[in-house]
């Protein structure tokens, strides 16, 4: 699912150099530069990857995203997970929308797709590698 004030954002996303790149996925982990990581990351176009905790189980809400949308991105992309499980609160898209980020919202290996082919931009990855 993409929200975004842009509709053609979808199909401007160029594939380019990357800055970061997240080598592979799967359940409960994830490979970030030669790095696996066994728990759910912030990945910053900055190269840096940050642990992130849920405020609230499994649901992406206003406080989960707010070090996300203080960096000021252009874009930030939430993985909800393998199948998806992982929800994104009315409040938590309406505060990226209020700051004028495109938000992409999707399950996390599609999520990761999308990161790696947009990572030259200032973009942030909330990837949740369970569920």
């Amino acid at each position: 699912m993409i929200f975004t004030s842009n509709p053609s954002f979808s199909r401007q996303i160029k594939k380019t150099s990357k800055v970061m790149f997240i080598e592979e996925y799967h359940f409960g982990s994830i490979t970030i530069d030669g790095k696996i990581y066994n728990h759910d990351v912030e990945a910053r176009w900055t190269n840096k990857v940050l642990p992130f905790q849920f405020q609230q189980r499994h649901t992406f809400d206003v406080e989960t995203i707010k070090k996300a949308v203080e960096q000021n991105p252009k874009i930030i992309i939430i993985g909800t997970g393998e199948s998806g499980l992982a929800k994104v609160t009315n409040e938590a898209v309406n505060f990226v929308k209020e700051k004028g980020i495109e938000l992409i919202i999707d399950k996390t290996e599609e999520a990761i797709k999308i990161f790696n082919t947009a990572n030259e931009q200032s973009i942030v990855g909330l990837f949740h590698l369970t569920c």
